[in-house]
């Protein structure tokens, strides 16, 4: 059986599209969808994400890791969905859909898409780091050297770490430049091992390094190994809310497997 895919990317991080609105591709198959994401016998990809039909929304958004698992909300991979559905018809510049953490807005000016993300009450600072869920769970610290670093190996460490364990974090190095420029490298749990950009995992630097004080601003520019993402939002209470993430979703081919 032949099965019809679009490759999307934004800032690197690359998933495998299928447009699932018949409901005919069996998300219980791990195999087949690690298979998929391979990059040595697959398509390959950080992650493989259906669009399926919504009975009140736009659509619904089911996103699996490159070990073929379905995991918690990706946001570059939500901002590649919302290309993809203006791309099959489905909305024209402005839209409402459903993902596994729940609603999210977006809408897409020129080239780039702006998702906003859920609302987040509350954020732990520890003596190294900072821990926060973004629709994923990260642990973000500022990190000296961070060019040198070995991301896979110590994210790796962390990740499996106390008091994380198996269910694990996404883990985020973090250097400043700027009051409002940060410079952001993410080791990702499901693909395990570094990936060119995540968008929950900028979201949750922006958000961290303003509660830690690193910064006063509230739109914040991040540059990943893949290129530069925005973050904007608003202080509330201990948290933050009306938050965006902004920046490039780009279709780069289509294929059949």
């Amino acid at each position: 059986m032949k099965q019809t895919f679009y490759k999307y990317q934004g800032t690197g991080n690359d998933f495998v599209m299928i447009d699932n609105r018949l409901l005919t591709f069996d998300k219980n198959d791990t195999k087949y969808v690690r298979t998929l994401c391979n990059r040595r016998f697959g398509i390959g990809a950080d992650g493989l994400i259906l669009l399926e039909p919504h009975n009140e929304y736009d659509f619904k958004m089911v996103y699996f890791n490159a070990d073929g698992n379905e995991s918690s909300m990706c946001g570059n991979g939500g901002r590649c969905i919302v290309a993809f559905a203006k791309f099959l018809g489905i909305i024209e510049n402005a839209t409402t859909f459903e993902a596994i953490d729940g609603l999210h807005r977006a809408k897409i000016e020129s080239h780039s898409v702006q998702l906003q993300m859920q609302d987040v009450p509350r954020l732990e600072q520890f003596e190294s780091h900072v821990f926060l869920n973004t629709g994923s769970p990260h642990h973000v610290q500022l990190q000296e050297n961070l060019a040198e670093l070995q991301v896979k190996e110590t994210g790796s460490r962390i990740r499996y770490g106390a008091p994380y364990h198996e269910s694990g974090s996404n883990v985020n190095f973090v250097s400043k430049i700027s009051d409002a420029i940060f410079s952001v490298r993410t080791y990702e749990r499901g693909v395990e091992d570094e990936t060119l950009s995540c968008g929950t995992g900028v979201t949750a630097v922006a958000l961290a390094m303003n509660f830690i004080g690193e910064t006063t601003r509230n739109h914040i520019t991040l540059n990943t190994q893949g290129g530069t993402l925005e973050v904007a939002f608003k202080n509330k209470d201990e948290g933050y809310t009306d938050i965006w993430l902004i920046g490039p979703a780009v279709q780069v081919f289509k294929g059949e497997f």
